[in-house]
């Protein structure tokens, strides 16, 4: 970069899964972006449950066109992750799992591995860099709590073509507004998503 010159802006959106509005994971989504917009970057955050959608039919329509054939809200919320430069996932973890809202939406990306792996199309603009940054919280500390939802959210960013840049997950926190008690875990993801959209 010469000098003088500043970093491109970037549009960086955050999807907050909780069926539980301005939960924990939904506040560490807002605390990223806060970087982002002090960055002078464009933010946007989706709260997933205001939006309706269904499950995947496992109809293998989408083996066709590499395009789910049912109509619904998933489809404006693949354009908007698709559109983004940074996209920000922050969801629970339920039941040792991720929270169904956000398994839901993770099951109809289907219609991208169709695209890839059965028609050898690209998803999104093949050569652009999309980043990406996972945030979750468990009520537990069971050994393990996380593993089964990274492993589910970092197939979810590869069918979408999103390096995973970070991945911040915090046990014990369960609570609706307890992780504001943990103001390192506040800081960090700040400064991860600082991080990303400075790089």
């Amino acid at each position: 970069m010469s000098e003088g010159s500043h970093p491109a802006k970037m549009k960086c959106l955050a999807l907050a899964c909780s069926p539980r509005r301005g939960g924990n994971t939904a506040l560490l989504a807002e605390r990223a972006l806060d970087a982002c917009r002090e960055g002078g970057h464009e933010t946007e955050l989706l709260q997933l449950a205001e939006f309706n959608y269904s499950p995947c039919r496992a109809c293998d329509g989408c083996f066709a066109t590499g395009k789910c054939v049912v109509r619904d809200d998933a489809g404006f919320i693949f354009e908007k992750i698709l559109a983004a430069d940074l996209f920000i996932m922050a969801a629970p973890v339920f039941s040792m799992g991720l929270c169904a809202q956000a398994k839901m939406l993770v099951d109809r990306a289907q219609q991208f591995w169709a695209a890839r792996y059965v028609l050898d199309m690209p998803v999104g603009e093949p050569d652009r860099v999309r980043h990406g940054m996972f945030v979750s919280c468990a009520g537990t500390a069971l050994s393990g709590v996380f593993d089964g939802t990274v492993r589910t959210v970092r197939y979810f960013f590869k069918m979408l073509g999103i390096v995973p840049d970070a991945v911040l997950c915090y046990k014990e926190v369960d609570k609706k507004g307890e992780i504001l008690q943990r103001p390192q875990a506040m800081d960090e993801v700040y400064r991860q998503a600082g991080a990303l959209v400075s790089a």
